[in-house]
């Protein structure tokens, strides 16, 4: 089965479901500036658990963050994990460029 994502703009999250289902199979919810996306929270209801919806929501979060030059700011625990296992979107992340120091 197909895991379709969609940005739902209006809840601040992307919402996966599977094809030709209506049911909301799982959500990552973010933060969006100008100029970058803090990913806060992802989850996946527990009986489409295993079956690639967290990786789906990932994915298609970050290729859309990508296409819009938005930097990521991975805050949720999966989101900073998935893209620690998945080096092609590692240069997507949000560096620090403060100085400041105590």
């Amino acid at each position: 089965m197909v895991v379709n994502v969609k940005d739902a703009p209006e809840a601040k999250q992307y919402e996966a479901r599977f094809e030709g289902e209506s049911k909301v199979a799982g959500i990552a919810q973010y933060i969006r500036t100008t100029e970058l996306i803090a990913f806060v929270h992802t989850e996946v209801l527990s009986e489409y658990e295993g079956r690639g919806v967290g990786a789906a929501l990932a994915r298609t979060g970050l290729d859309e963050a990508r296409a819009a030059g938005l930097l990521v700011l991975p805050t949720c625990p999966f989101f900073a994990g998935w893209i620690a296992r998945h080096p092609e979107y590692q240069d997507l992340v949000y560096q620090s460029r403060s100085r400041v120091s105590d």
